[in-house]
């Protein structure tokens, strides 16, 4: 008998095949190779979703902005967390719309609030129900998405100088036990953001971290001046592109810059431990 096969894309594939009672012929079983091909090509063809979660903050004291991330994917570093200092620091992931990174920034730059950033980049993206973001600018103020389409577990949570957001995560505990370490790293002496940052990643980890697994992770923080020799504001910048326990591995990394770069992390500012009373 013979048969023509229409896959997704149009393609009309001859399938020929003759059955001798149990006996299927080489030529069917070559023909089967070759549709299973095809379909695993077109499957693959775009781009996985960003399974992750990550956090941005605001150090009032050094104002330093940064992101922190994780996830089960192949250099999420490239990706999801942008700065610039003075202006704010955005994370964008899951489906991710990489525009929201430059051109949020932009926005803040220009005087937009994170959510008034937060509404222009969404209301502008027809996929936006598919996306996760969080923003903080250099005044500390900070707004998180969660589109309605993100796989679960997926959701965020704001407070004071931060956002932290994830999305396909073991549970809503990650979220949460993230700005709870945040929030506790901030009140420990001599630490500064790429501290609570880390901090919160270990604790989301800890928690389950993203339900598909572990392979990269990266802290990226910026600081007027902090760049090598005083130039630029990459004050750091760390990535862990694939390995089984990326955010292991990046506490590692954050080590070793402190000890190469002593003497830009030996400058602690003076933090009040109490609020001033009004």
């Amino acid at each position: 008998m013979r048969q023509l096969y229409r896959l997704r894309a149009g393609w009309q594939i001859p399938f020929q095949c003759r059955f001798t009672h149990y006996n299927l012929c080489m030529h069917c079983i070559s023909h089967l190779l070759c549709v299973l091909c095809v379909l695993c090509g077109k499957a693959n063809a775009a781009e996985p979703p960003i399974a992750t979660f990550s956090i941005v903050g605001y150090d009032p004291a050094t104002g330093d902005l940064g992101v922190g991330v994780q996830s089960k994917f192949f250099s999420v570093g490239s990706v999801v967390p942008w700065a610039k200092a003075g202006v704010g620091a955005v994370a964008t992931q899951s489906w991710a719309n990489v525009t929201y990174g430059p051109e949020g920034l932009k926005l803040l730059e220009k005087g937009k609030s994170p959510a008034e950033a937060m509404k222009i980049l969404t209301q502008a993206d027809e996929r936006r129900e598919f996306r996760k973001v969080g923003i903080v600018d250099a005044k500390g103020r900070a707004e998180s998405f969660t589109g309605k389409r993100c796989n679960e577990w997926a959701g965020n949570q704001t407070g004071k100088h931060y956002a932290a957001q994830g999305n396909i995560l073991a549970g809503e505990a990650v979220v949460k036990d993230m700005a709870a370490a945040y929030e506790k790293a901030q009140k420990r002496p001599g630490t500064e953001l790429a501290d609570w940052l880390m901090a919160a990643l270990e604790a989301a980890q800890a928690a389950g971290g993203d339900k598909r697994g572990r392979q990269s992770s990266a802290l990226l923080v910026v600081r007027a001046g902090g760049g090598y020799g005083g130039q630029g504001d990459r004050y750091i910048d760390l990535r862990v592109e694939d390995h089984k326990t990326p955010v292991k591995e990046l506490g590692r990394l954050l080590k070793l810059h402190k000890n190469f770069f002593r003497s830009r992390h030996l400058k602690k500012p003076k933090r009040e431990t109490k609020e001033k009373k009004k």
